[in-house]
């Protein structure tokens, strides 16, 4: 996949070693504008902390293409706050990735999947279109961040999955230094957020937060389920 004579492995080691230490904005725009120019995506819920990555993003290249998920299950704030955000920060190649009405019609003809069996839910409905949508790039962008816990908390800035080099500047950043963000360049909140929903996934598997619970526990609330998929060793197997 990549023109240098290294194994994906060895382009991770590299890529650490040149760029250690650095992280948001400082990390992403070489791996936009040098490592990766023209052969990088940004993947984008444009959930409640979505718009700093966007942000930076688009200081550093606004035509970078942005992959937006829609599972046909999402929360038309969410889709409103997509459409504010691309607008505000004049973002020019935000793609949305949909499963095509053949494949739920097979898969979901119900559209109860979602309890039945979320993790297959997920494959379908974000996970098979994510790895059609992603090929023809070599690195991808994330903003998945440590303080998240679970399988993020030791989440590195430059890494390897299914053959992607996957970029997470956020990585290292605290909630705080989210939160300054918003304040700093007066980004929108996403509207769900005031009524409890600190983290915004699909209507059917996200639940307000009690106070004081982790921003994450809404996401498939009573279940051990905490990822979508796309993060893990799903997308190999829709590749």
């Amino acid at each position: 996949m990549f023109d240098q004579p290294r194994t994906l492995t060895e382009r991770v080691e590299a890529l650490s070693q040149t760029y250690h230490g650095l992280h948001g904005e400082a990390l992403l725009r070489p791996m936009v504008d040098r490592e990766f120019k023209g052969r990088i995506a940004l993947v984008s819920s444009f959930g409640t902390e979505s718009a700093v990555l966007l942000h930076m993003v688009a200081a550093i290249d606004k035509s970078l293409p942005v992959l937006f998920i829609d599972t046909g299950k999402l929360f038309g704030e969410t889709l409103r706050y997509r459409d504010e955000l691309v607008a505000l920060l004049g973002l020019t190649d935000v793609r949305t990735v949909r499963p095509t009405a053949l494949k739920i019609a097979e898969i979901d003809p119900d559209l109860m999947l979602w309890q039945k069996d979320p993790d297959k839910c997920c494959f379908t409905r974000k996970v098979e279109p994510l790895a059609q949508a992603i090929k023809g790039f070599d690195a991808w962008i994330t903003g998945r961040k440590r303080f998240q816990g679970g399988g993020r908390a030791t989440l590195q800035p430059i890494e390897s999955d299914a053959g992607f080099i996957k970029i997470n500047p956020l990585a290292g950043m605290t909630f705080a230094e989210i939160e300054t963000a918003f304040e700093t360049h007066k980004l929108p909140r996403h509207p769900l957020e005031a009524e409890g929903f600190l983290s915004v996934g699909c209507y059917t598997c996200s639940a307000r937060v009690a106070p004081g619970a982790d921003r994450r526990s809404g996401r498939w609330a009573g279940t051990d389920k905490n990822e979508c998929g796309i993060h893990e060793s799903m997308l190999s197997a829709a590749l």
